[in-house]
């Protein structure tokens, strides 16, 4: 779904109407023609935070995710790319 793209003063004039349109996809707010804000739904807001990564020093890690790090294995499709760390290739 491609968002709207209004400028600053569309926006302040049609505020009602785009805040609705907001509800069901992005609506990006331009100043100058430059892309400034992006207005969306607290849904879509509260999804997006809730992808958020949790960082930890490594001291930190807790145990469960140091095992899980630890015995995770490479997806077989990561191995189509031994050949660029080849020193040959270097």
């Amino acid at each position: 779904m491609a968002d709207s793209r209004v400028s600053t003063a569309d926006f302040i004039k049609h505020f009602g109407t785009l805040a609705d349109r907001a509800l069901t996809e992005p609506v990006t707010i331009t100043k100058n023609g430059r892309d400034r804000l992006v207005v969306l739904s607290v849904e879509e807001y509260q999804r997006l935070k809730s992808r958020d990564r949790q960082v930890y020093r490594t001291g930190d890690l807790p145990a469960d995710l140091a095992a899980a790090i630890a015995t995770a294995e490479p997806a077989p499709t990561a191995f189509a790319f031994d050949h660029e760390t080849n020193d040959k290739n270097r």
